[in-house]
Parts: structure tokens; sequence; C-alpha cells
């Protein structure tokens, strides 16, 4: 017992707290699963609704047509939802770093990902798709050693992955407008996109509560070591 403490007094890294950070970040997951359903069922009201007589509001060569209430209020939802996703994002990086820097010091190695890769990994192409959960089933690795990585986990980045990947979930490089005409026409790939996006963060959530449980548990023991 001398000797683990000895080990952990030794280590550069101070713990922090984590549990209310974790309560921060699956809420904020729930927020914008939240956001993602409301996005959901307007894209149905759309649907539902059909296009105008006066045809797409991108009508070609530059030419937009002035926008009904309907559409209008579904650019009011993507743009609360973008906030709500920006929110999330914040919240779930900085619970990241926490749990990243936590794993440091009860295991006393260094991360496997190097730390401007909590940030990047996110964004650059094919590093993205392994990379933020490379850095938490790390910090989950050094936080509970011989534990398994919780189901959650996995569930969660297979359903990020797909929304990412679909082209009308989170990442996509059409403009409000041409969503809008999709909903019209094909609203169903729309909606599946939008089912893997609340799941990805309903499956995010018990991720985030599993992976900050386990690390708490570990930081307990170490305290009264």
């Amino acid at each position: 017992m001398t000797e683990q403490m000895n080990v952990l007094s030794a280590r550069p890294f101070a713990l922090r707290p984590i549990r209310a950070s974790g309560w921060l970040a699956s809420g904020g997951l729930l927020l914008a699963g939240l956001a993602w359903v409301v996005r959901g069922v307007w894209e149905l009201r759309l649907a539902a609704a059909g296009e105008p007589a006066a045809g797409p509001p991108e009508q070609g060569d530059g030419v937009h047509r002035p926008l009904n209430s309907l559409e209008n209020s579904y650019h009011l939802v993507t743009s609360v939802g973008g906030a709500a996703v920006a929110l999330c994002a914040l919240l779930f990086v900085s619970w990241l770093w926490q749990l990243r820097d936590n794993a440091r010091a009860l295991s006393g190695n260094e991360p496997k990902y190097a730390g401007i890769w909590v940030y990047l990994g996110w964004v650059v192409p094919l590093v993205n798709l392994w990379f933020p959960r490379g850095i938490v089933v790390d910090a989950f690795r050094g936080s509970a050693p011989g534990r398994r990585v919780p189901v959650s986990v996995n569930v969660w980045w297979v359903l990020w992955v797909i929304g990412m990947l679909s082209g009308v979930g989170l990442v996509y490089s059409d403009s409000t407008d041409e969503i809008i005409a999709r909903a019209y026409h094909e609203v169903w790939p729309l909606l599946t996109s939008d089912a893997a996006v609340v799941g990805a963060a309903i499956a995010g959530f018990f991720a985030v509560r599993a992976v900050t449980a386990a690390q708490t548990e570990r930081m307990r023991e170490a305290g009264a070591a």
C-alpha cells in the first residue's frame, strides 16, 4: 500500500472530479438528440405538406423564391439544433479532456493519442472514423484496467459514424433549402439519418455515464489507498 501511495503522489497530474463533467456531457448529448428529433418532426411536416406549386426554394441560377411559414420554421429548427450540437460538442470535449487527464494520472502512462486529437480527431477525414472512440477507449482502459469496454461505447460510435457518413446527417454539404427540397421528395433517407443521430446521442449518454462511473470508482479506490 505504501508503494501504491508513493506512485500516486509521484504522478505529475492531479485527479480532477469527473462526475459533474460527465453529467453535463451526457445531458448535452440528450439535448442534441432532442434537437434532432424535432428536426425529424419538421421534415415529416414538410413531406406531408408537399412541395408548393412554386417549386423548391432553390430554383437554380441563383434564384430563390420566398419561403413559406413552414419552411421558415424549419430554418429556425435547424439553427437551434446546430446551437444544441455546438453546446454538446463543447461539453463532451471538456469531459473528454478531464477523462483523459485522470486516466493518465491513474495509470501513470502517457495517453495513446496526442492531446491535439481531442479536437482534430473529429474533423480530419479518415482519422475521424476511429480516433475519437480510440481516445475514449484508451482513457477507459487507463482508468479501469482489465475491464471490458462498455457496449454502449461501441453502439454510440457505430451510430455516430452512420449519421456522419449518411450525407444528410451530422455532416453534409447541402444548404438548408436543399434539405427542404429533399424532404418534399425523399424524406425517408433524411429520417433514417436522423434516427442514427438520435440513437448515437442516446447511446452516447449511456457511454458517458458508464465510463465516468468506472473512472470515479477507480479514483475512489485510489483515494482510499
